[in-house]
């Protein structure tokens, strides 16, 4: 493991303490803009989906009679409004799921032109921690 080490070293810039590795990542442009891009998805999604969660408890506080309004047999439309929340939660989760596959393009982009070796003084540091335990 440590050849492999040595081998990302050896091609890489000169040798920097990996905090002002991580730095020089963080104050790159494309970092930031891989920022960005998560918070174009996250902050939407998380209120829209804080929203309707708490739609329910509007509909019961201020819409009583409708949410009692029966659909089929027993079945109220506050209950599937509730049930729905798990469909939505999920759909939120999916969303997530295939906009992550582009976050993680663009971090290995960023980790492949600056912080290789970084990532793998990580890799070795926490690998040779569980290797004591």
């Amino acid at each position: 493991m440590n050849d492999r080490v040595d081998n990302v070293s050896s091609r890489t810039s000169p040798p920097l303490s990996s905090q002002s590795q991580w730095d020089r990542i963080a104050r790159s442009e494309q970092f930031k803009d891989l920022l960005q891009i998560k918070k174009l998805f996250i902050i939407p999604a998380f209120i829209f989906f804080f929203a309707y969660y708490f739609g329910l408890a509007v509909l019961v506080g201020y819409a009583p009679k409708l949410a009692s309004t029966r659909v089929i047999g027993t079945v109220t439309v506050a209950y599937l409004y509730a049930l729905s929340q798990f469909v939505v939660g999920w759909i939120v989760a999916g969303l997530y799921l295939l906009a992550s596959a582009r976050f993680d393009a663009l971090t290995k982009e960023i980790i492949a032109r600056d912080g290789a070796d970084v990532v793998m003084k990580i890799v070795v540091n926490k690998h040779d921690t569980q290797g004591d335990s």
